[in-house]
């Protein structure tokens, strides 16, 4: 057996087909993220003319053609559901043609090639703009692409499926567990004393004054904490401010934009920085527990009250004074640790499905080597 080359465009078949039936609505619509997946949407898409979206059926490709500030990653998702959604008429959307698909090239094998970080690589070394960056339609179809044959293909994808079935077993109850904690807090809310935030939290100010700390992390739309995508180069750390277990970073920039309060727990013994913009606080440990106040602002309800009450700025902003005015009903210490259990439960669940993706993702390269590999022998 042998590898063959191929120009990427040649297997591949632009799309274009539009939701003017309307058939799909507000809560079908889906971004791609730079981990390469599908993602319900935070953008406002109130007053968007939907007939206009693409839709994105099961077995199609669906890409960002910007590349600038997004973490040195291009945006490409796989639609692997069994359901169609729709994305913004500004993506690329496209699919295996039938001939190849049944001859040359399995959807599966090409995802877990582009989940590569060679890939991504290759996408911003050959982006092109000024202030914005693309790597567009016709760029794509230019890829020199060395494929083995099917039989080999489908080896090396089981691989990949068995592990993606494990993951997707961990990330099947997380949806649960959250139904669970957020029925939990609905009754507390009716029930449980409100106490305004600012009365819950004080403020820690500490600074990487030393340079010690390098591990920068932002906080993400899910309300984790994330490497940072920001350019830090020539970037002064001793200004970062730290964050120790058990603490609660805030930021909020963006709240309105978003639909989403920016806040995370840091759970790691192993002490982090972040953005000198961002606020650090430790629980009153006499009232409340941290682990509460982030099971809290989990809630969508939450996120919902935090955009209407952010500033009319450009960026959205929910300023510190507003943030401090938000009141959340507090139960006994006793009852949050019960409560808090659930959470912690959903936690772990969550964190094992996530290493579960990162190990997936780091398999990518190894198992598309791994075939290629195979054929030449």
């Amino acid at each position: 057996m042998a590898l063959t080359k191929y120009k990427l465009g040649d297997l591949i078949q632009l799309l274009d087909n539009r939701n003017t039936e309307l058939i799909y609505g507000i809560d079908d619509v889906r971004g791609v993220n730079n981990l390469k997946e599908l993602m319900p949407t935070k953008a406002d898409i109130s007053g968007r003319d939907l007939s206009k979206f693409q839709i994105v059926y099961p077995d199609e490709f669906v890409f960002n053609h910007r590349t600038s500030r997004n973490g040195s990653k291009f945006s490409i998702a796989y639609n692997d559901m069994e359901t169609p959604v729709i994305c913004t008429e500004d993506y690329v959307v496209f699919r295996i043609t039938d001939e190849a698909k049944q001859k040359i090239l399995l959807a599966r094998w090409l995802y877990m090639f582009f989940k590569r970080s060679e890939f991504d690589r290759y996408v911003i070394t050959n982006s092109w703009g000024s202030s914005t960056e693309f790597f567009n339609w016709e760029d794509i179809c230019e890829i020199d692409i060395d494929l083995p044959p099917l039989n080999i293909q489908q080896k090396y994808v089981d691989v990949y499926n068995a592990m993606l079935v494990n993951q997707q077993s961990y990330e099947r109850g997380l949806e649960d567990l959250k139904i669970a904690f957020d029925s939990i807090l609905d009754k507390e809310k009716h029930h449980a004393h409100t106490i305004a935030v600012g009365e819950l939290l004080n403020e820690i100010d500490n600074r990487n004054s030393d340079g010690t700390i390098e591990d920068i992390e932002g906080i993400n739309i899910t309300k984790q904490f994330m490497p940072t995508v920001a350019n830090t180069t020539d970037i002064n750390l001793n200004r970062y401010k730290i964050v120790q277990n058990n603490q609660i970073a805030y930021s909020g920039m963006q709240t309105g934009r978003d639909k989403c309060i920016r806040i995370a727990l840091q759970t790691s013994d192993k002490p982090i920085i972040v953005s000198p913009a961002y606020t650090v606080f430790e629980v009153k440990k006499d009232l409340v527990l941290p682990e509460f106040i982030m099971m809290w602002f989990s809630r969508e309800e939450s996120d919902r009250r935090g955009w209407f009450m952010s500033d009319s700025s450009v960026r959205s902003n929910l300023d510190l004074d507003r943030f401090y005015e938000i009141e959340i009903p507090i139960p006994s210490i006793d009852e949050q640790k019960a409560i808090v259990d659930i959470y912690r439960a959903y936690i772990d669940r969550r964190s094992i499905s996530n290493r579960l993706k990162e190990r997936i993702k780091s398999m990518c390269p190894i198992l598309i080597k791994g075939s290629l590999e195979e054929a030449g022998a």
